[in-house]
């Protein structure tokens, strides 16, 4: 399997310098991207792919369920480097429909390690039950909870001290939520854009 994934790297190197003899030259120089991407580990939902983006437009963290944890140094780590050094200006938190995070910190059983890892989803299904029982299917409860998800983590990245500083300081830098459909290929804007501080 490994000598095909180096096969495919190889074909596609080939067809890039083909098509533009400086592509690698201009992707060394410099890495300068508009957009940080924060999305889910899930192997179906790779940012550029999915947002028609070129490598080094986009600079991405991926975990399992799109979480911005605060005890997390890793996410907090490459946050901080996109806002400080790369100077993003857009922050886009994207989750999909069909998460298997979003079902296993829901779905009553124990997955180990992960259950703590999950636990802020479960914060906000228990925040939102009433919203969330409204809803007689069980696969649009899984729906809508991933993009409460979502909106929960664009409100954590707004107010952590990076974000925070950052607007302080008068830089521009916009978050946003958005949520992949795996079944139509289609991302949805959630409407949770913030600019500022929440609740300003």
């Amino acid at each position: 399997m490994l000598e095909t994934l180096l096969h495919h790297n190889a074909q596609w190197a080939a067809e890039r310098v083909a098509q533009d003899p400086g592509y690698f030259k201009r992707l060394a120089d410099i890495q300068r991207p508009h957009y940080f991407w924060i999305g889910c580990s899930d192997s179906r939902v790779p940012a550029n792919v999915i947002a028609g983006l070129e490598p080094g437009e986009v600079f991405v963290h991926r975990n399992v369920a799109n979480l911005v944890n605060p005890g997390d140094l890793n996410c907090l780590s490459v946050l901080q480097f996109a806002v400080e050094q790369l100077q993003v200006r857009e922050i886009i938190v994207t989750g999909h429909y069909g998460c298997g995070g979003i079902l296993a910190a829901v779905d009553g059983q124990r997955h180990g390690l992960i259950d703590h890892w999950l636990q802020p989803i479960r914060d906000t299904a228990q925040r939102c039950t009433a919203e969330l029982d409204k809803l007689a299917d069980v696969h649009a409860r899984h729906d809508r909870l991933c993009e409460l998800n979502v909106i929960a983590q664009v409100r954590r990245v707004a107010e952590t001290p990076i974000v925070m500083d950052a607007w302080s300081r008068g830089q521009p830098l916009v978050v946003h939520g958005l949520v992949y459909g795996l079944k139509d290929g289609r991302l949805r804007n959630l409407g949770c854009t913030l600019t500022g501080p929440p609740g300003r």
